[in-house]
This record gives C-alpha cells, structure tokens and sequence, in this order.
C-alpha cells in the first residue's frame, strides 16, 4: 500500500511540475498578446437619421443609417465588446425628421433615442443646436437615451454640478476607458437664456484641469478620451470664452489620449504634443454622418498602449436594411409632414442672389419680420448657402430651405448710429475694398480653391452677411472698412437719423451677440443686449413663416430695391466672376 501511495504521489507531483513548465513556456506569449479597442465617432448629424434629405427629397451620402452599418460590420470584425461607438452632439435640429419629432409629435418617443439605441451608442455629448431645441425637447431626449449623455462643463446652477453626466467610464480589453463630454461655452452669445435656463457654460481648458485628477487618480483610468462639441481653432469671443478649444485641451491638459472634435463640421485629423510631450490624436469626422472618425488603440498585457486614427469615409457603405425597416413607419410620418402644401409662389427664389446684393429670398425673410413686429428696420442674412425654393407649390420642406435655424425674433432699440455701424460691420465680413472692376468683390479666404466646399472658402460665415430691410442704403465697394454704408432715410420716406432710436427686427442669434455684429460691430456690451429686447416671439421664426404663407394664397416677392452695391457695374463683373467660385 505504501509503494503505491508513493507511486501515486510521484505521478502527481510530475503531472504538476509539467503543468507548470507549460504555463510558464506560454506566459511570454500572452503577455505580448495586445488587444485592439476600436472607438467610432459620429458628429453633428443635424438630424440625418434616415440618410434621406427631406428638404431636398433625395439620398444623402450620410446619416444614420449608413453608420448602422459600419458599426454592425465593425462589431463582427472585432467583437462587440472591444467597440465602443461615441456621438458629438448636434444630433436634434436639421432636417425635418429632428424637427417634426422636436415639436409636432411630442407623445411618441423621439426617432433619435430610438435610432441611437437601436445602433447601440455607448455615450453622446450634447452640442449647442441641441440645447437650441430648449429643455423640453433635450431633456427628454436624455431620458429616452439608453446610454449616458456627457457634458461636463455645463454646469446646473442650483447644486453646482454638472447638469448631464460628466463623463463615464468603460471596461475593455482589460484596460479602463474614461470618456469626458464637453460642449463649447459660447452658448450664451448665441441663444436665448430660456433655452439653456439653469445652466451656466464653463471654459473648456478650465474644466477639464478639473476634472483630470478624478479620472486619472480615483478612476485609475488607462486611457483618457475627450469628447467635444468644439471645433479646433481659437476664435476669441468673449473675454477668455474659446468658441473651438479642442486643440487648447489636448496642448494645455496633459492626459488626454484621443480627443474627438465637433461643432466646426471640418474633418480634420491632428497629433499634437502636451505639455508632458506626449502625443494626443484630435479627430474631427466632419458632420452629417459622410464620415466617422475612428480611433484604434492597440493595448499590450503589460499595459503598454499605442494610438492612431482615421477619418473614415461612409460613401461606399449602404444603409442597414435592419434599420431602415425599423423605422419606415416614422420616415413615412416625416414624409408626410414634409410634403403638405402651405401655399403658392409666383416666382423661383434663389440664396445665391443674395451675395451679390438685394435678393427675393432675403425679402421674403424680412418682411415677414416687418410684418410679424411692427419694426422700422430688419437684419436678415442667408441661411442657407446655397438652396432655392421653385415656383409653384410651397411645402413645409420649403421652410428648411429659406429658415435652416432654430432662431427666435427679437425687436430690440438700436439708435441710428448703431445701425450704421452694425452695417459696416456685416459688410466688412462680406466684401473687400475694390479699386476696379478686376478686383476680388466677395472677402473670400487667401488660397480659396484648397477648400472643398464654397462655404469654406468665405473669410466669414455667409450666414452673419446681414443686409437690412426698412431704410434706403448703398454699400460703397471703393472706400475702406467703416466708410462703406451711406444712408439716404427711411423706406417710408421719412428721414434717417444716427440720434434717433428705432425697432429692430432680429434673430434671436444675433440679438444676443452672434456674430458679433451687435457687440463689436455696433459696439454694444454684451451684458447691455438683453436691456435692448423688447418683445420676442413664443416660437422659432420657421413656424411664423408658415402661418405667414398659409395665410396668403398666392405669395408674391420681388426683389427689394432700397439697397445696392456701388459702382453697380463693378458689382456685376464680379458676380460673374465670383459665383463660379462660391458655388461650382
């Protein structure tokens, strides 16, 4: 018996030593062994979720839909837990599907959420068009949301913590994954306070100084990821307040690893070094869903982690067909909606006639001001860079293209020096100085052509080129900035004086301090605008241009004549040089 037990604890103790000669020969293996966590990034969707323009009735190259199926496609590749998918916010105004689901039906739970959960987003941020809806509409949606929505820097006022989540935190592949949100804080110079009531915006750099120790020191974090509504340059607008701080956080915050960008719609992909010398990729996928921006992180057994990133191009991917037979009942919905006729126009109007001077499109915008305020004078600028609405039938997808904004109207009191000077302001952002027919009208960028749109070629947004309506003007392309606006009175006839005080007809984005052209252009402080407003309206100015038409059977529009570009045959030569440069 005793030789057998021997016998028996020989065999044992052989099997054991083997046993661990063969863990130990695979060790080196598995601690080489590196794990690949795929993150994907969508931004500033602007409400594509059926890759379908209901404006324009036709596809689009983007959207929703098409990310479906790349994700899907990506989660087989990889496995799902190693995926993590990311929206950037601006996600619920755009195209009619955010606004029939923003405002008309409200009982039903929002298409967004819905598609959001149904692709299976692991967090969003919010961005400033999405705060544009107001409280109703965002704060239900985050509650329908299946995933955290992230904003660190939005700060509720009454407990002082952030109003969203501020960041969340994900196991995979062994390592620990920190997402901090973060929205840019210009939100006050844009919209009006009753949509962001509660809420104040603090500076990007700022917060996320704040918020590092946490996820570094308390949540161990082994890797870092800023998720921001902001773009990348350094636009100054108020003070300190950086409109596009992405770039200033990874440089200025040692710790970040990826930051993925927003809000500017430029794709763009960046490596840049902080003030630890270490690299930080800053990836923007451009808007509409076209793009994904993705980053890889390859993640060794012995913690060791290596970052890189792409701009990935949706072009060639089609819609999951899972999705869009999912939600064929809510594109019905939006179809219909879009599609029925509010009224009738007696001529084609165009955007691209309003860069060169007075235009139809705009007229229609500005007297719908006058007449819904009771205004001496209306500020009105393009919308929309580029759209037309055909002759014929008026729908309600024709309100998208002549109002692409979820703006209020305000009527402020501005002086008649004011005035002045706000023109000057606008018109310096629009025009340069010629000194003859062959000289450059349009203030376009040094070097236009490397840009791909012809929005991206303009020096500034066409959407701050405001003309006004109310008062007789021209705009003198052969003097200097500040010495381009000449008035001549009012339309009515009446003089024009630059000490007397008259109504304004306004977007809520400009009167308070888009743009800057109330601020620096007719040199009001920022903290004076809000005593300027007078009246403003209970609803965006979308749903006024509607009750506007519907109440008029046949809509007839001409071309303003109280203002003009001088000399006139100047402006003419250079509209026939320069459309084919905004808009071919």
């Amino acid at each position: 018996m005793s030789e057998k037990k021997n016998n028996t604890s020989i065999r044992a103790t052989f099997l054991i030593s083997l046993a661990l000669m063969l863990s130990s020969v695979s060790l080196p293996a598995q601690t080489n062994k590196k794990t690949t966590i795929r993150i994907i990034e969508s931004s500033d969707i602007h409400g594509n979720y059926f890759s379908y323009d209901f404006i324009e009735k036709q596809p689009t190259e983007g959207g929703l839909s098409r990310i479906a199926t790349y994700v899907d496609e990506q989660r087989k590749l990889l496995s799902e837990k190693n995926v993590l998918l990311l929206d950037n916010g601006d996600i619920l105004q755009g195209q009619p599907t955010a606004y029939y689901y923003n405002f008309i039906d409200t009982k039903s739970q929002h298409v967004c959420a819905d598609a959001m959960n149904f692709i299976g987003y692991d967090a969003a941020t919010i961005g400033n068009h999405d705060i544009e809806t107001g409280h109703s509409v965002y704060d239900r949606w985050t509650l329908e949301c299946h995933f955290p929505v992230l904003c660190a820097n939005a700060i509720d006022t009454r407990t002082g913590l952030p109003y969203w989540k501020p960041y969340t935190i994900f196991e995979r592949g062994g390592a620990r994954i920190a997402v901090l949100g973060m929205i840019t804080p210009a939100i006050p110079k844009w919209l009006p306070q009753s949509l962001w009531k509660g809420m104040a915006f603090e500076d990007m750099v700022a917060c996320a100084r704040r918020w590092m120790p946490t996820l570094r020191d308390k949540e161990k974090a082994d890797i870092i990821v800023g998720l921001f509504h902001s773009g990348i340059g350094h636009e100054k607008l108020i003070g300190s307040v950086n409109e596009n701080a992405a770039l200033q956080v990874a440089r200025e915050v040692s710790g970040f690893d990826i930051i993925f960008s927003g809000h500017d719609h430029r794709a763009s992909k960046h490596i840049v070094k902080n003030t630890e010398n270490k690299e930080v990729l800053v990836i923007n996928p451009g808007s509409n869903g076209k793009n994904v921006a993705q980053a890889d992180i390859a993640i060794s057994r012995k913690g060791e982690k290596k970052v890189s990133g792409e701009i990935v191009s949706l072009t060639n991917v089609q819609p999951l067909p899972a999705y869009i037979n999912t939600f064929a009942p809510q594109a019905k919905e939006v179809k219909t909606f879009t599609e029925k006729k509010i009224g009738n126009l007696s001529t084609t109007i165009s955007s691209r006639e309003a860069f060169f001077g007075p235009s139809a499109f705009i007229n229609l915008i500005q007297q719908m001001q006058l007449q819904l305020t009771g205004a001496d004078i209306s500020f009105a600028a393009p919308l929309s860079f580029d759209t037309h609405i055909e002759a014929g039938d008026i729908t309600v997808s024709d309100m998208f293209k002549l109002y692409h904004y979820q703006n209020y109207l305000y009527t402020m009191l501005l002086k008649g020096s004011e005035i002045k000077d706000y023109l000057e302001y606008s018109y310096d952002g629009w025009v340069n100085t010629m000194h003859s027919a062959n000289d450059t009208m349009i203030a376009f960028r040094q070097n236009p052509m490397q840009y791909a749109e012809g929005w991206q070629r303009l020096r500034t947004p066409s959407y701050n080129f405001d003309c006004a309506a109310g008062i007789d003007y021209v705009v003198h392309l052969d003097k200097p900035k500040g010495q381009r606006i000449e008035i001549s009175g009012m339309s009515n006839g009446k003089p024009f004086s630059p000490d007397s005080i008259y109504s304004v007809a306004i977007n809520s984005y400009r009167g308070n301090g888009g743009g800057n052209l109330l601020t620096k252009g007719a040199g009001i402080p920022k903290e004076e605008l809000p005593q300027r407003i007078m009246t403003t309206t209970d609803r965006d100015l979308r749903y006024y241009l509607m009750q506007l038409i519907e109440s008029t059977p046949e809509l007839r529009i001409e071309t303003p004549t109280n203002w003009k570009f001088v000399p006139e045959d100047w402006a003419n030569t250079a509209r026939d040089r320069e459309e084919r440069l905004l808009f071919k």
